[in-house]
């Protein structure tokens, strides 16, 4: 039986996965006045953070190892996959600074041009996915150079180490001496991209990140579900047992940080390809931070809440709050009252998915504890009371005659963008999903349910 759920399961998947690229295939050939451009972008850049997030995931939430070196090993696959793919004729322009002082710049090999021109499209995917692992392979060696030392490190000081790795590794890109390789500080572009791939007149742009990215999750995830992820989980949970059951501690802590770094590579290759540049100053600590948000937000040790998460992420921060850096002055009292009613509706069901969310974990804003204490949970107090705030705004700005919304200026989105993560968070102290996965949220309600009633029988 178990195995018969197994694999309709897995055929479910496959059918699912197979829905989305049609999806993402027909979005991608439709019109630009059918599809909005933003909505190509957020899909593209939400699928490769998507990657890279369920790679830290494996990390921080499957084996309890807390790095914040993925900008850097991410950095390591781009670079890779751009300086083996620039066209041989291009890279004395891409390399221009550096091509009067040395007598050879760049690689003088173009891995996706020599199989493109030999085999066609299907060279160029051939050229691109082998220069995708070459990118994941770079990270994952340099990966297993630092982890001798630095996984000997625990909570905090692991952290700061490949913290420390990525800033070293930024810095030693840019420097001079390896400017003719790496063009220094400049742009590296011209290299192969999502832009090159299609089927005659079928473009197939916003498919390929969906298709890599997919295929990259799908090994995790295997991996997860293998003897290895249940001796990384085993990690994670108690060492010390994990050590007496006979679990290589050093090594399974090696291969999840390599592993983890690899896919890092591939995501930043990825990346690069979305970008159609690359230059090292795009990686810094702020990206890190940015994957380890996504992370928490989703969940930590749930892979479909790091997926989840990376699209929401890159939907409200490059997408949908980008209005709010724009000033802006209704045209009328009846703009201006559908401005103020999509506002209150957003912040009321905010505010009642945090309490229905409260309720459901049993969680309340003054508990008593048995002894008769009154402990008050400041953080959902807090978040209450900033949505009492906007809402009173709200009915404020209706009532007044300005027409003009205030506070809508350069950088707002920023502090929206904060405040409704900060929210987030307050409400859902594990992430949207926990430890869970998205077929699973139902399920561990029911069995609560079911228990109840057995109990009241």
């Amino acid at each position: 039986m178990i195995k018969k759920k197994d694999h309709k399961k897995a055929w479910i998947g496959l059918l699912a996965a197979a829905a989305v690229l049609v999806l993402v295939g027909v979005l991608d050939n439709l019109p630009g006045s059918v599809v909005p451009t933003m909505l190509l972008t957020v899909l593209q850049k939400g699928a490769i953070y998507a990657l890279v997030a369920v790679s830290m995931n494996l990390l921080n939430g499957f084996t309890g190892l807390f790095s914040l070196g993925q900008a850097g090993f991410m950095l390591l696959g781009a670079y890779t996959y751009a300086v083996i793919t620039i066209p041989v004729e291009r890279q004395a322009s891409v390399y221009q600074r550096y091509a009067g002082t040395v007598e050879n710049v760049g690689t003088g090999i173009s891995v996706t041009q020599s199989l493109g021109g030999a085999m066609g499209q299907f060279g160029v995917l051939l050229g691109v996915v082998l220069c995708l692992i070459l990118a994941g392979c770079v990270a994952g060696v340099f990966a297993w150079l630092i982890g001798l030392p630095v996984l000997k490190l625990k909570s905090d000081y692991l952290a700061i180490a490949t913290l420390g790795f990525a800033e070293i590794i930024r810095a030693v890109v840019q420097y001079e001496k390896l400017g003719p390789l790496t063009n220094g500080s400049n742009l590296l572009y011209g290299f192969t991209g999502f832009a090159d791939f299609h089927l005659g007149s079928l473009k197939l742009t916003t498919v390929m990140p969906f298709l890599f990215s997919g295929i990259c999750i799908f090994i995790i995830v295997l991996l997860i579900n293998s003897t290895y992820g249940r001796a990384f989980k085993a990690i994670r949970d108690d060492e010390i047992a994990a050590e007496a059951m006979g679990i290589n501690l050093a090594k399974h802590k090696r291969m999840s940080f390599i592993i983890s770094s690899f896919f890092a590579g591939v995501s930043g290759a990825l990346l690069a390809m979305f970008q159609a540049s690359v230059q090292a100053t795009a990686f810094k600590a702020a990206m890190t931070y940015e994957i380890l948000l996504i992370v928490v937000i989703g969940g930590i040790g749930s892979v479909t809440g790091s997926v989840v998460a990376s699209f929401l992420f890159v939907g409200c921060s490059e997408w949908w709050l980008r209005f709010l850096d724009n000033e802006t002055v209704l045209g009328n009292f009846g703009a201006k009252v559908r401005f103020a009613v999509v506002l209150g509706v957003v912040v009321a069901a905010a505010a009642a998915l945090g309490l229905w969310r409260m309720k459901r974990t049993g969680k309340k804003l003054v508990a008593r504890s048995e002894h008769g204490q009154r402990t008050v949970n400041w953080g959902a107090v807090l978040a209450l009371a900033l949505c009492a705030a906007v809402l009173i705004w709200d009915i404020w700005f209706v009532v007044s005659p300005n027409l003009r919304v205030p506070l809508l200026r350069s950088g707002f989105r920023m502090v929206v963008f904060s405040v409704v993560i900060m929210i987030v968070v307050l409400f859902f102290r594990q992430g949207l999903f926990g430890d869970r996965e998205l077929w699973e949220l139902g399920r561990r309600k029911r069995s609560a349910k079911a228990k109840a009633g057995a109990g009241n029988e």
